[in-house]
């Protein structure tokens, strides 16, 4: 799953909320350079991403996008999930989620000074663009894969993603509807907390 899901499943811990985000950013040997609250929600961002990676559902939508997305089918499913996090924000979550996106912000302006330095440039430009919030809409989406295009070694697989997205939405809605209350089940058990929401 992409940024939102991962700050959603931080329950609310802002270090783990940290450690989800840099998870992507850093490496085995520097992620013992962080406090070791943080590091678990590295490990928890990593035990997610094994878990979203195995779960029929989403295998079911990969399968389904694989043939005109080939390898970035998964990189498609993550972000899409995203999206339907957005739109179905009620369905998990009693807080607003405005609310929820600038306490996200809050805590990453907050940290910034733990973030290497590629990510601390670019930190301003996701909150000003409000990165979180433009998941919810076919054009933030659309710009994502924009965004992705210029870092891959095979753009030309990332063409069409929002016609993907529209084309297969039912489908995958109820499949990210199906997935989603089972990885919360598996935070909590793994964490030990309450739980997101």
């Amino acid at each position: 799953m992409n940024f939102l899901a991962h700050f959603f499943l931080s329950c609310g811990d802002e270090n783990l909320m940290l450690g989800n985000f840099l998870a992507d950013y850093v490496s085995n040997a520097t992620v013992r350079d962080y406090p070791a609250a943080i590091q678990e929600g590295v490990q928890l961002h990593r035990k997610i991403d094994s878990y979203t990676d195995t779960h029929p559902e989403v295998l079911r939508g990969v399968r389904r996008l694989y043939s005109r997305h080939g390898k970035y089918a998964p990189v498609l499913v993550d972000v899409f999930y995203d999206y339907f996090l957005a739109i179905n924000w009620g369905a998990y979550s009693g807080q607003p989620f405005d609310a929820f996106t600038q306490k996200v912000y809050r805590v990453l302006e907050q940290n910034m000074d733990l973030m290497p330095e590629g990510l601390q440039q670019r930190l301003p430009l996701m909150i000003a663009d409000d990165w979180l919030k433009a998941y919810g809409s076919h054009n933030g989406i659309d710009y994502t894969f924009y965004r992705m295009k210029r870092r891959v070694s095979r753009p030309e697989y990332l063409e069409g993603a929002l016609d993907s997205l529209i084309r297969d939405f039912e489908a995958l809605n109820g499949e990210f509807n199906r997935f989603f209350p089972d990885v919360i089940g598996f935070v909590r058990e793994e964490s030990g907390e309450t739980g997101p929401g």
